[in-house]
């Protein structure tokens, strides 16, 4: 194929997610209001617990075998390197940016955690049906090309819900204590401080409900950086030592469990032990059932979360208060210092023989460099309540770029590897 071919082939599939995001952003216009706040957070709940881990354990599921795991060992390996590289690209830049607290969660977010899901599974099957192809075979392309996806999405989701999201949790829970301390000081202040008063503040069940909303997990983690924080004002050293133990002896480990996270693992367990595999997998399979309903599911949360990241770029076009050089600099990182390192590792692994010669694969490999930020970190930003505005300044910067770079940077990767 050409120079030309190679562009066009890169820019649909580009063009296929900025026509999705348009339309969400065109939904959450005052005029129609579908998409607006209150939508868009019972949206981001539902792909949160359901959508997305259907998504990812469907898909790891079905691609994924023992054999394949084999053969792909190299790529969470490579997905580890994208994040480890952002997250230090991430914090030279908050140092010399000298961004603020409440924005170097989001910022180390940004760089680190690429969108590993949903642009790759639109990307690689348009990119494989284009007439002409530099990938062979349509339909070798495709069945290939999606277990690759498919490995990439779930071990991201992996990395994102367990490393970015708590990341954004701990920056997010460092300002927990002062909507409480104002509270304080206002009842402290106020006039009318009587039994009767008193009790009537102190309403609330003594013990935990049963039954909780799903937000409560995260309530659970702000409340429990904010008992180590203010542990670790008071006492000497040892003592610091011994409440973070006591502390972390009392995390509910269940809770750092995203529920993404939990639809990869259900996933390499079928995928992986036989068993599963020919009950569950296959025209044939006698409970084939569950995972056409997974997969029916899962199928909704690309152009839901899409749909809603259009949605949300619409705040980013009334402005924030962000600084110009963290945008600048997250471009930088993500759209010209990553793919160059992910150019210079993927080759050397292959000059190496760590990664085998397939240029799919090692098209898929270097594209996990070069991707957008992740859109779930607008989830983030929505589930914590903080940053929303900030964040939807930066994914509208870097999704509108991304149509320029992630065309070019495919372009030169086809190249490369064809």
């Amino acid at each position: 194929m050409g120079v030309v071919d190679l562009f066009i082939a890169s820019l649909m599939p580009v063009l296929k997610v900025l026509l999705i995001t348009a339309l969400g952003s065109f939904l959450a216009i005052d005029r129609f209001d579908i998409l607006g706040v209150d939508a868009r957070k019972h949206l981001n709940n539902v792909v949160f617990f359901v959508f997305n881990p259907a998504l990812v354990g469907s898909n790891l599921a079905k691609y994924i075998t023992l054999r394949s795991m084999g053969i792909l060992w190299f790529m969470p390996f490579n997905i580890l390197l994208t994040f480890i590289i952002g997250s230090v690209l991430g914090w030279l830049l908050i140092k010399s940016t000298k961004a603020p607290n409440g924005l170097r969660g989001l910022v180390l977010g940004c760089c680190s955690a690429g969108n590993l899901g949903n642009m790759p599974l639109i990307f690689i099957p348009a990119v494989c049906k284009e007439r002409g192809g530099p990938f062979g075979d349509v339909d070798v392309c495709y069945t290939h090309g999606l277990a690759y996806v498919s490995l990439s999405m779930a071990i991201g989701a992996i990395y994102m819900w367990s490393y970015v999201y708590n990341i954004m949790r701990i920056y997010s829970s460092k300002d927990c204590e002062v909507p409480k301390v104002e509270a304080f000081a206002k009842v402290a202040k106020s006039p009318r401080e009587t039994p009767e008063n008193l009790s009537k503040v102190s309403t609330g069940p003594l013990l935990p409900l049963q039954g909780h909303s799903p937000n409560e997990d995260h309530i659970d983690h702000f409340e429990l950086d904010c008992a180590m924080s203010k542990r670790k004002a008071e006492g000497s050293f040892l003592e610091r030592i011994k409440q973070s133990l006591q502390v972390f002896t009392k995390i509910n480990f269940r809770r750092l469990l995203a529920p993404s996270t939990s639809g990869a693992l259900v996933g390499f367990v079928v995928g992986v032990i036989p068993q599963f595999r020919k009950a569950l997998i296959g025209d044939n399979a006698p409970l084939h059932v569950v995972q056409d309903s997974a997969s029916l599911l899962g199928e909704a949360a690309i152009p839901t979360v899409t749909l809603v990241v259009g949605a949300n770029l619409l705040k980013g076009l009334k402005g924030s208060e962000v600084q110009r050089s963290v945008i600048i600099g997250i471009i930088v990182v993500r759209y010209i210092l990553l793919p160059i390192f992910g150019v210079v590792i993927v080759k050397s692994a292959v000059r190496l023989g760590l990664v085998q010669s397939n240029p799919l694969y090692q098209f898929v490999l270097l594209l996990q460099y070069a991707l957008p930020p992740a859109m779930n970190i607008g989830t983030m930003t929505q589930l914590f309540g903080t940053g929303e505005s900030e964040c939807s300044v930066i994914l509208l910067w870097t999704y509108a770029l991304a149509s320029i770079s992630l065309t070019l940077w495919s372009t030169l990767f086809m190249w490369l590897v064809g």
